[in-house]
């Protein structure tokens, strides 16, 4: 099995040779860059199978512009790396298409956990029956590629944005309960964590409804769990 690339953006020496060296040792190809635009442009030229981001990068690009251009052409799973703790700065990082946001100082294996956990859910086990679609009123989810659109126009999601909506749409109709949720898409070990589904509830709402604060798709049965309607 080919290894998987990873693509680590931070200024700091140390702590880019600290992560660097433990993903090798976990088995990963790992590249690196100090800066935004050096960050941009190996993107856009070779392939990696995920990136970690540090929020406060040297230069005119900051880690939260650099996750918005990027989005405008890939949909590469993203880790940002930040310093700051607050509420509002993780819901900027996933406003702008993180899918995962960690907090310094943190430990190895709690990032080689989120490194693992974020490349199984990119690529799952479980696959839809070949060549299906799911379509609720002007929402169609292509299962056999991946791809969401609304009236006809393509829905640009992350990966993790993805897979929320795929278990959803698996059981449209059904409640599935957060716990079942977050360990189908960040597995078990994060099954109580329940503001990351709040998160990625809220960032889907904003991409495919037409009122996010009055949702006619994705639906909540309060203290239980979300479901996609079957029928509008």
């Amino acid at each position: 099995m080919k290894r998987k690339t990873i693509l680590v953006v931070d200024d700091e020496p140390r702590l880019v040779r600290l992560v660097k060296v433990n993903l090798l040792a976990s088995g990963y190809q790992v590249d690196t860059a100090a800066d935004g635009k050096t960050a941009l442009e190996k993107l856009e030229s070779s392939h990696y199978d995920l990136l970690i981001l540090d929020i406060m990068l040297p230069g005119p690009l900051n880690g939260f512009e650099v996750c918005k251009r990027i989005r405008e052409f890939s949909d590469i799973p993203i880790i940002m790396l930040t310093g700051r703790a607050r509420e509002q700065d993780r819901i900027r990082g996933f406003d702008a298409g993180a899918d995962d946001y960690i907090t310094k100082p943190f430990s190895v294996e709690e990032l080689l956990l989120r490194v693992k956990a974020i490349l199984r859910r990119t690529h799952p086990s479980e696959e839809f029956p070949r060549g299906t679609s799911l379509k609720v009123g002007d929402l169609v989810i292509n299962f056999a590629q991946r791809r969401v659109f609304v009236r006809g126009r393509e829905v640009r999601l992350t990966a993790t944005e993805y897979q929320v909506l795929y278990h959803l749409g698996c059981h449209a109709g059904k409640v599935i309960t957060h716990e079942d949720l977050l360990t189908r898409v960040w597995g078990p070990e994060y099954r109580n964590e329940l503001h990351y589904l709040r998160n990625y509830i809220s960032s889907l709402r904003k991409k495919i409804e037409d009122d996010p604060g009055n949702p006619r798709y994705i639906l909540s049965k309060h203290g239980v769990g979300y479901y996609l309607v079957s029928d509008l």
